[in-house]
């Protein structure tokens, strides 16, 4: 099998090309240049995509015995993440950049290219799995170690793409034994630390990162009941269930920290209140997507609009713990472009959901798909 090995410079896709080299298939490295202006350094363990990852992924390519490339998507990577990055904060929305990248840009731009370029699977360092159903078609699960599972990032993946993806980290104990097998094989990336935060903003400042996307516009911080309790410089800089940087006038009557509960952009609002009015247990979900056949549960009805009600587990972080729920598909009543809608509601209240994040489906170990938060409340007070 021709196999493409996405290579980003870490010890995770480092070692994932080895092991489809061992498996006897034909690998070629690329590395995707996602920045006009790539630092040459990184900080630690924050950035990616910089000129020192293009050349950790070029040594381990070398170490390999496979072709290495670097295919220029930095135009795509700014259309379909940066720019929606900075869109859906102007919404007031908490978007998840990971997911849109591998949505349009890793299992999207990359696989087309590699399709239209004749190779049969792209392969990356995901913790995840892939597997067949009794008729063959692909489903995607949690990879053997939970607490590295990226199963969650990979929800937005359809049963087209999953078709051609080859995860061969889905069995790796730990990380620590992919680090040790790195440093057995001789990758140089064996104790390179993993990156986090945004990979866009390696500082870690977002909303100072925003200040110069957006125009900001202060406004006023209301508590629960209306009355003002602040100031902010920007509605779109906050989150929900962000407690610091709040800089309040009027301290809590009972003392407790404030926690952001909504924002309103167009009246450039935020409102803050107890933690306990963060607990919600009612998502509704739009732009839904499969990851693979749909659950015949999750097939609307004509005649009522609306599909069963199933059990699943719902996650809305990439690190988050999966709650039990029921979930519905409903054809009309959310999205406002007429598409079906996803009803989600939790037996266990989660806190701090904010529009904009990705809710994931699961029954057992596999996704069932996944869609993105519209509004997320508490029944109870509702």
């Amino acid at each position: 099998m021709r196999v493409l090995a996405a290579m980003s410079g870490g010890v995770d896709s480092a070692v994932a090309a080895a092991r489809a080299v061992d498996a006897g298939h034909d690998v070629v490295g690329v590395h995707l240049a996602l920045s006009r202006m790539p630092g040459t350094l990184r900080t630690g363990s924050r950035g990616c995509c910089t000129i020192e990852d293009s050349r950790d992924a070029w040594r381990a390519a070398e170490k390999l015995g496979i072709p290495y490339y670097v295919w220029d998507f930095s135009e795509r990577f700014k259309e379909d993440v940066v720019d929606d990055f900075i869109a859906e904060y102007e919404a007031g929305r908490t978007p998840n950049p990971c997911m849109r990248c591998n949505e349009k840009i890793k299992f999207a731009a990359l696989l087309e290219k590699a399709i239209a370029l004749g190779f049969d699977a792209v392969c990356t360092g995901h913790y995840a799995r892939v597997t067949r159903d009794a008729d063959g078609h692909p489903e995607l699960h949690r990879a053997s170690d939970w607490a590295k599972d990226q199963s969650y990032v990979l929800g937005v993946l359809t049963e087209q793409q999953l078709d051609h993806c080859l995860f061969p980290l889905a069995d790796a104990p730990t990380k620590a034994a992919v680090r040790a097998e790195a440093a057995e094989r001789g990758l140089s990336v064996a104790k390179k630390p993993d990156s986090h935060d945004i990979c866009f903003i390696p500082d870690g400042d977002t909303a100072g990162w925003l200040a110069e996307k957006i125009e900001m516009q202060p406004g006023e911080i209301v508590d629960e009941t209306g009355a003002t309790v602040g100031e902010h410089a920007g509605a779109q800089a906050f989150t929900v269930g962000q407690r610091r940087g709040l800089k309040l006038g009027r301290p809590a009557a009972d003392g407790k920290p404030r926690f952001v509960l909504s924002i309103e952009p167009k009246q450039n609002r935020v409102t803050v209140g107890p933690e306990r009015l963060l607990a919600v247990d009612e998502i509704r979900g739009i732009r839904i997507s499969w990851a693979g056949r749909p659950i015949p549960d999750a097939v609307v009805d004509p005649r009522t609009g609306a599909s069963a009600r199933f059990d699943v587990l719902a996650q809305v972080r990439a690190h988050g713990d999966p709650v039990p729920a029921t979930a519905q598909i409903v054809q009309s009543g959310i999205a406002d472009d007429g598409s079906a809608g996803l009803v989600v509601t939790l037996t266990t209240p989660l806190r701090g959901v904010a529009p904009g994040q990705t809710v994931v489906l699961y029954q057992g170990t596999r996704v069932l798909g996944q869609a993105t938060i519209d509004t997320a409340r508490s029944l109870a007070a509702a």
